[in-house]
């Protein structure tokens, strides 16, 4: 996987569930929202339930809450697809989020690749579960300069 890419930012994240994946995930949306960049989630399964059921049990604001359910949170890369090569056209900021098994991870970045040759502002964010990745944590961060948890974005201290 080609993570030193000079317009595209790579970033890791580890869930251990959907509901930790959007937890995580969460403070991180709502402060690109405020920046009005465009977030786009690819994932392997079906998100739409667990964010709605985590979004009603949060203190924000009903506005709020309908930007983050406004993402789509549904596993429809094709569509998400065509939407990441219209906002690449328009030269929006756009972090997507890639969440799933390795493999998927590994093939959904090679598509990003083919359908964003040109694109600057993209942040990309893969986010592997800790318990597919487990011992292999370290070689995972190895290909990664940051890493998102619930404070944002971290450095990875190469030891």
């Amino acid at each position: 996987m080609n993570t030193k890419q000079e317009t595209k930012e790579k970033l890791c994240a580890f869930y251990a569930s959907d509901y930790h994946f959007e937890m995580i995930s969460l403070p991180y949306i709502d402060k690109k929202i405020n920046e009005k960049d465009e977030v786009i989630i690819l994932t392997e399964n079906n998100l739409e339930n667990t964010i709605q059921t985590l979004l009603s049990n949060m203190n924000l604001k009903e506005k709020r809450k309908e930007e983050i359910l406004n993402i789509n949170w549904e596993a429809n890369d094709l569509e998400k697809f065509k939407k990441i090569k219209n906002e690449v056209e328009n030269q929006k900021n756009i972090v997507i989020f890639i969440k799933g098994k390795e493999n998927y991870i590994k093939n959904i970045n090679k598509n990003i690749e083919k359908w964003t040759e040109n694109a600057k502002n993209l942040k990309i964010i893969d986010c592997y579960d800790i318990e597919e990745v487990g011992e292999n944590m370290d070689n995972v961060m190895n290909q990664y300069n940051k890493i998102l948890n619930t404070s944002g974005e971290k450095e990875i201290k190469k030891i």
